[in-house]
């Protein structure tokens, strides 16, 4: 019998599948799958955007009495049609989560521990600091003596959860205070 070396290398690499499927249990004849049935879950649904990456996938949130109990993809979406990722069909555990932080923290330049606050305190205290850098590096004009009317000590970064509209008014607002650092998530 003449055997080449292909054919040795064959029927050895078929004979070694054979006998892994064996003992794995697996076996090559059709098998049939079956979708587990969801049960229908009531409250308000309220679309939304997935805000982890910059694609802007479409979600359905379903709450009931102040609490979200379900994520699901929008198949109406022109973007994901109902599919989400792995992060996306995750998003129910950024509200129905012990560790987040659910009251203004603060700490106070030099301190050690963080202190509670409100948020009427916490808006103003950031539209103080905006104020106060603004005009710490407001330029009127550049070396050259050309008006340039910018401030270089603010960047602003939007995110995957604004939408057009969102970002338009965003960055209206950043150009109105003179910031020149203006980027967006999805282009980073």
């Amino acid at each position: 019998m003449h055997l080449t070396r292909r054919a040795f290398l064959g029927s050895a690499g078929a004979t070694g599948m054979a006998s892994l499927f064996g003992f794995l249990g697996l076996e090559l004849k059709p098998s049939k799958a079956f979708a587990a049935q969801a049960t229908p879950v009531r409250g308000r649904i309220t679309s939304t955007i997935c805000p982890y990456c910059g694609v802007g996938c479409g979600a359905l949130v379903t709450a009931c009495d102040g609490r979200v109990v379900n994520v699901e993809g929008d198949p109406d979406h022109p973007i994901n049609e109902g599919s989400l990722c792995s992060k996306g069909a995750a998003m129910i555990q950024i509200a129905n989560n012990e560790r987040r932080l659910t009251k203004v923290r603060y700490r106070a330049p030099g301190s050690d521990h963080w202190e509670e606050r409100e948020w009427d305190w916490a808006i103003k205290k950031i539209a103080q600091n905006i104020k106060k850098t603004r005009d710490a590096s407001f330029v009127t004009k550049d070396a050259q003596g050309r008006v340039v009317n910018r401030t270089e000590g603010l960047a602003c970064l939007g995110g995957a959860s604004l939408d057009n509209e969102e970002c338009y008014a965003y960055s209206k607002f950043a150009r109105a205070l003179g910031v020149v650092f203006l980027e967006h998530q999805a282009r980073i």
